[in-house]
């Protein structure tokens, strides 16, 4: 199946691509590559998930904020590319986890959005290269951040 045959089993939902919130733009393409701008975990609403993981949030809502900013980039791939059909693969993600000093369990919320990757463009295609890391804080007290770099058909 193709990633937006995918998208439609799964009946997923995406929240609207966001804008900028600085000097910067949500993607890049250079030639065969897409880079995508660290995205936060937007809500159908356009309101956005905060909270610090392992201080006011669980692990498994931190799992779904990242999955949750899994779905965000989605949006802007598909708004930007017009079909995440044009997404040959995932090379890699990095995810920022904001988190108390004492949470060590990073890649636990980052597989959120890496399963999803793995749903919409299969295992070989879906998952590729990955960290998953600790930060003191994030904007807005957003539980998660994550850029991704993905390789175009």
């Amino acid at each position: 199946m193709s990633p937006e045959e995918n998208l439609k089993r799964l009946d997923l939902e995406l929240p609207p691509a966001p804008t900028p919130m600085g000097v910067y733009i949500p993607l890049l393409i250079d030639g065969k590559h897409c880079y995508v701008s660290g995205h936060g975990p937007l809500l159908l609403n356009k309101q956005l998930i905060i909270g610090k993981i392992g201080a006011d949030m669980k692990m498994e809502e931190g799992k779904k904020a990242a999955r949750q900013v899994g779905l965000t980039i989605l949006s802007t791939l598909r708004s930007h590319l017009g079909s995440l059909d044009k997404v040959k693969r995932v090379i890699k993600v990095l995810g920022m986890v904001n988190a108390d000093p004492l949470f060590e369990k990073h890649p636990f919320i980052i597989n959120g959005c890496s399963e999803l990757f793995a749903e919409i463009w299969g295992k070989e295609n879906g998952i590729g290269v990955r960290s998953a890391v600790g930060m003191a804080s994030l904007p807005d007290n957003i539980p998660v951040e994550i850029e991704a770099l993905f390789e175009l058909v």
